[in-house]
């Protein structure tokens, strides 16, 4: 739960960074394909340095030639390719607090259903009243952090996106974890989310560009292109964390992180209100009652 809160921290600096860099190119297909690469470029010598990575590749290959895993289960950056381009397309329209809350629906919805059918590592979960509470705390808890923004009619269709981005981001987590577990390496299952969203990105940009031309010049500002290592941060505390307290928790969890790193943000900005941190807590609170009691799938 504290590699998912970590991760979840990552997540909200990594949105406001990819809303400004998107800004600064005018598309965000392209700064989510400029935050992939980079973190792909910082992955693979990682991996290729590391034996028991490499070995995973292997290990991956033969996984999926015996039916063991599955050709879609090894697809988890196409989510992560989405989540990231809705931050650029939508963030810096909705701002980050509708952008959390829009996610935060969809991704603890789709964990419930994504445990339920036992598409993470750690096989099916039942839904108890208690993980559904905790899921229904959650999204209350993000209404009461962002309630002074939610009320604008004009951001109800954009918040659509990011709600689709918080549903992949779901499945995401649930098919890396099982990459990690048949690979055995965190780094390798880290570095194929990466390389297929890279892949798929870059089919999106060349097509954009043939039909509607080039983008904005490359903003100049250093720090606009850290996005992408922070996702490695955010996503390899993910694939951890998913073996051992399910899709649910994970989510959970990393909401929190997203809630407080927010208003660790904020904090050297305009600052933090009251409605944010009472959020954070409720959060907090939906955390420890969905991890209470983790139920097995009997027959």
């Amino acid at each position: 739960m504290g590699a998912g809160f970590a991760g979840g921290a990552a997540v909200a600096v990594q949105t406001r960074i990819n809303g400004q860099l998107a800004g600064g190119f005018g598309d965000g297909f392209v700064a989510a394909l400029v935050s992939f690469g980079i973190g792909l470029v910082l992955l693979v010598p990682v991996v290729l340095t590391a034996g028991n990575a490499r070995a995973a590749g292997g290990r991956v290959v033969r996984a999926l030639r015996d039916g063991e895993l599955r050709w879609w289960q090894c697809l988890g950056g196409a989510g992560g390719a989405w989540f990231v381009t809705t931050q650029g397309l939508t963030a810096s329209v909705l701002g980050v607090a509708v952008f959390t809350v829009s996610v935060v629906a969809g991704q603890v919805v789709t964990s419930l259903f994504v445990d339920r059918a036992g598409i993470g590592p750690g096989g099916p979960v039942a839904i108890t009243r208690g993980r559904a509470l905790g899921a229904a705390l959650a999204v209350v808890a993000v209404g009461i952090a962002v309630s002074d923004d939610v009320g604008r009619p004009d951001a109800l269709w954009p918040a659509l996106i990011p709600a689709l981005g918080g549903a992949a981001m779901g499945w995401q987590q649930a098919v890396n974890g099982l990459v990690r577990v048949r690979g055995g390496s965190v780094r390798f299952a880290t570095m194929l989310n990466f390389a297929v969203g890279t892949v798929l990105l870059f089919v999106v940009c060349a097509v954009k560009v043939a039909v509607w031309g080039w983008p904005n010049p490359a903003p100049t500002e250093w720090w606009l292109y850290t996005g992408g290592a922070i996702g490695i941060v955010a996503l390899t505390t993910a694939v951890f964390a998913v073996k051992h307290i399910g899709v649910l928790v994970l989510g959970l969890s990393a909401v929190s992180g997203q809630l407080v790193g927010s208003i660790l943000v904020d904090l050297t900005g305009p600052g933090v209100d009251g409605a944010t941190v009472a959020g954070a807590a409720v959060t907090l609170v939906a955390v420890v009652v969905a991890a209470g009691r983790r139920p097995a799938m009997r027959g």
